[in-house]
């Protein structure tokens, strides 16, 4: 028994110096992609960065590197809100949607895979002996092409009012059933989760946003743990984006790097924080938080719908 919590307590002071290393690395690594961006935004005529293009400067590069590492911090910790809270900010900024739509979708793809591994690597997730959680995964992974096709043939069918409207009315739901039952231990239903999968899927497809309040909140009132529920968000949200953005690429061709790699740098940047983050939480406050924001970002969708 001595040997045993001697071990155990050895392994604790390893993991642990593991993650103050992880943070020290982030931290630099972070530090000083922002002096160098805010250097050469002083002095233009210092080349620190390689030239990705001369249609943003890098006062403009350095605010999307933050903004892509502060939402994907919130979505890799929650499982949502990294496209539904960037885009319109984006947008707002004065990029055109052909922009800013693969340049999201390549720095979802990327920070998917590696969300979902580090959920793995930090114990938010077992991806290999869970056998519910690779079912889940597999499950909502072949959604997310259904969803996306289904999206392309009916998008000219169905207005696209009373689709947000449904989709803003069921992302609200999903919210307050959550908090209802915020200290419930619930059964796990496969069944909840591939109607929900279904009808993200779809509504990633055919608006870029969405998916993640969906299938977070879904999973957790379906009785998935809500960090299980995070990590598989991530890594079947990131097929989602790898079947968009190959579609984009295939029709359209190219990419606006100059935007996509602070994007995805940023988002890349966030993940071994956001995992960290994650594993210390506890569940009820998981299960809280995510009921909160999937509240929230049902109501912002029907507002914006009505405004």
């Amino acid at each position: 028994m001595w040997k045993q919590k001697s071990r155990q307590l050895l392994q604790e002071v390893v993991r642990a110096s593991v993650r103050r290393r992880r943070i020290r690395v982030w931290a630099t690594a972070v530090l000083l992609i922002v002096l160098a961006l805010g250097v050469q935004a002083i002095w233009p005529e210092w080349s620190l960065l390689p030239d990705m293009g001369a249609s943003m400067g890098a006062s403009a590069i350095l605010a999307v590197f933050l903004a892509a590492l502060f939402c994907e911090y919130i979505d890799s910790s929650l499982g949502m809100g990294y496209g539904t809270t960037l885009t319109p900010v984006l947008l707002l900024a004065g990029f055109e949607p052909l922009q800013i739509v693969p340049a999201v979708l390549l720095s979802e793809f990327v920070t998917g895979i590696g969300a979902g591994l580090l959920h793995h690597r930090d114990g938010n997730v077992d991806l290999l002996r869970d056998r519910r959680v690779r079912r889940t995964v597999v499950l909502l992974s072949m959604l997310s092409v259904v969803g996306a096709l289904a999206a392309v043939t009916l998008a000219l069918r169905i207005p696209k009012f009373w689709l947000t409207a449904i989709i803003a009315t069921i992302i609200l739901s999903v919210g307050v059933l959550i908090l209802s039952t915020m200290r419930r231990k619930l059964a796990y239903r496969p069944s909840h989760i591939i109607v929900l999968g279904a009808v993200a899927a779809f509504n990633k497809g055919l608006s870029g946003g969405g998916y993640g309040p969906l299938v977070t909140g879904g999973q957790v009132v379906s009785g998935m743990s809500p960090k299980s529920a995070v990590a598989i968000t991530s890594l079947a949200e990131a097929l989602t984006c790898f079947v968009g953005l190959t579609a984009y690429m295939l029709m359209r061709g190219g990419l606006e790097w100059s935007l996509a790699v602070p994007l995805t740098a940023g988002a890349i940047l966030s993940v071994p924080i956001a995992t960290l983050t994650v594993r210390r939480l506890p569940e009820v406050f998981m299960r809280g938080s995510v009921g909160v924001v999937t509240c929230l970002l049902g109501l912002l969708t029907i507002v914006k719908l009505l405004w």
